[in-house]
């Protein structure tokens, strides 16, 4: 009798929680009076096989909310000129809304409860970004309130390494110093570093 192949569905292997990674550039590492800067987030996607993939990125820079601290060590690290009108930044509600909408959607298309932050040191950009969401009352966040995915902990387990640089390369995966502290770049790579662990484990049965 000839087998049916069923289709790969990341809502049943993630228990109904839809991975978005999520990486935020900030003024500092007070979330409640430190300014979020800018915030990419990659929505993870799953072919027919079961393997994971990095899919749409979403991402926004941010201007700082009034009052906001700007500690100048922080934008030393990651190369961020508030003020500039280059970056084409937007109001916090404005942006966070703008990157919600895709996130959404996408949870709604893979018939998930909500979306789980994957992060490298997840802890700091979910705080980041709930407080902000808590400063701009806005109600229809994505994500969990406080479960994470957290790379740190799965590149310790798999691959003996805990720094995202050194987790990369030990994933067979190129990294550009260059671009690092960048959003995008940084979820980019992160994602990836998801996907090829996630995938590594379900190769390994």
């Amino acid at each position: 009798m000839q087998q049916i192949r069923q289709v790969a569905q990341i809502n049943q292997r993630f228990r109904g929680f839809l991975p978005v990674v999520v990486d935020v550039e900030t003024g500092g590492f007070n979330r409640e009076t430190d300014a979020l800067l800018e915030v990419a987030a990659v929505i993870i996607e799953m072919d027919a096989e079961g393997r994971v993939h990095p899919g749409e990125t979403a991402h926004a820079h941010i201007q700082p909310f009034e009052g906001a601290n700007i500690e100048p060590k922080s934008l030393e690290v990651n190369g961020i000129d508030p003020w500039n009108p280059l970056r084409d930044a937007r109001p916090e509600r404005e942006a966070l809304v703008e990157i919600f909408r895709p996130i959404r959607r996408a949870v709604r298309e893979a018939e998930c409860k909500r979306a789980i932050l994957v992060g490298h040191n997840a802890a700091f950009d979910l705080g980041f970004l709930k407080t902000a969401v808590e400063r701009n009352a806005i109600k229809r966040d994505p994500f969990h309130p406080f479960s994470t995915f957290d790379t740190v902990s799965l590149s310790a387990l798999a691959l003996g390494e805990t720094v995202l640089a050194r987790s990369v390369k030990a994933a067979g995966l190129a990294w550009d110093h260059r671009e690092a502290h960048s959003g995008i770049y940084d979820a980019q790579k992160t994602a990836e570093l998801f996907c090829s662990i996630v995938n590594a484990w379900r190769e390994a049965g």
